[in-house]
């Protein structure tokens, strides 16, 4: 290809931007004209529709015909769209932090970046922001696909009055950070303890011996070496980046299919976006066919469970549990509604904490 040919398409791209660049601004207006409609309907009026914001970029992804990938080009739009939303009202996002967590990635893959981030040092913290009405909303791990179930999450789930209005997924590759230059150097390695167990094989492996100590987050982590050049901690490219301090090994993670899913936690309810999940939390009677009642209340409908997980009921007695239930479908749905309904004759106590698009992106 010639250099007149490289520039004939250089001009193209030039124009291009020049109308990407209009049409992104057009919207932008059009974003502050639904404020402004939004605002004369009241206070109570919803800037962020968790619902459309998933129809849209379903749609976005099913016209896409390349040749980036579905996912990449539904990133991109995801940033438009939350810096328009941004003009509207810019959102106060909670999340465990410190900055450049597991969990401020998954805020930003949900949300976008252009948030107002509000780290806390605690999962009950991010609860009692959002609870408080200092953050829109708030966002906390449920599990693990190595380690399975966050526990503490699911504890506070039960006795908080928020609502479950959206999920994240998230490939998580950690990185062995540190200042040392190689492997003999490092002393001990910082982590949280889920990443510290989704580590172990290669921990076992390659640091034998060397001591593992367990603290908030794999962010908090990388900011304990500035004082402790001979440790190392486990955490994201992302904290490497933000910290300055360089990943001596990387993807070590024992699963190369390591995911984490995310909740997003608000105090709106979410209409249905066509795709949708519903969580449940039952405590059921200790009695003899309890568990395949509970079942047969979806399984009679047709309606699929993707996941259940028990807990020990704390407030009970002994050798009693809380189901924590995720379903496909929407409560408003007919047939879901009509099981959540049978399931209450049949239960101690229920708990539907919210229905939600399942994650897009």
């Amino acid at each position: 290809m010639s250099e007149q040919d490289l520039n004939k398409i250089r001009m193209r791209i030039d124009e291009l931007d020049r109308e990407i660049q209009s049409l992104i601004s057009e919207r932008a207006k059009c974003a502050q004209q639904v404020a402004e409609v939004k605002l004369r309907a009241g206070d109570e009026a919803l800037f962020y529709r968790p619902e459309r914001e998933a129809q849209v970029l379903r749609a976005v992804k099913e016209r896409n015909t390349g040749p980036l990938a579905d996912d990449e080009i539904a990133r991109l739009f995801r940033e438009v769209m939350a810096a328009c939303l941004a003009l509207e009202q810019p959102l106060k996002v909670a999340y465990l932090g410190p900055d450049g967590s597991y969990t401020h990635m998954g805020a930003l893959k949900h949300f976008g970046g252009s948030i107002t981030g509000m780290p806390a040092t605690q999962i009950d913290e991010v609860f009692r922001e959002v609870e408080a009405g200092n953050a829109d909303f708030g966002i906390v791990p449920i599990e693990n696909s190595t380690e399975g179930v966050v526990s503490y999450t699911l504890d506070m789930l039960l006795h908080s009055s928020l609502v479950v209005c959206g999920e994240v997924e998230l490939p998580i590759h950690h990185n062995l950070i540190t200042a040392c230059d190689s492997l003999s150097k490092i002393s001990k390695v910082y982590s949280h303890q889920q990443s510290l167990a989704q580590c172990r094989n290669w921990l076992n492996k390659n640091l034998p011996g060397v001591e593992t100590i367990a603290v908030t987050s794999n962010s908090h982590a990388v900011t304990l070496l500035k004082d402790d050049p001979s440790a190392a901690a486990i955490a994201g490219q992302m904290a490497s980046e933000l910290y300055g301090v360089p990943a001596l090994e990387k993807n070590i993670e024992d699963q190369a299919n390591n995911t984490t899913r995310f909740i997003v936690l608000g105090k709106q309810t979410v209409p249905m976006s066509g795709e949708d999940k519903t969580s449940i939390l039952v405590m059921l009677h200790n009695k003899a066919g309890a568990l395949h009642g509970l079942l047969s209340s979806f399984a009679d409908r047709g309606i699929s469970m993707s996941k259940i997980e028990s807990r020990p009921a704390q407030s009970s007695g002994v050798w009693e549990y809380v189901f924590f239930i995720d379903i496909d479908g929407h409560r408003d749905d007919e047939k879901v509604a009509e099981a959540i309904t049978d399931l209450e004759h049949k239960s101690a106590m229920l708990k539907v904490l919210g229905s939600y698009p399942v994650a897009v992106l």
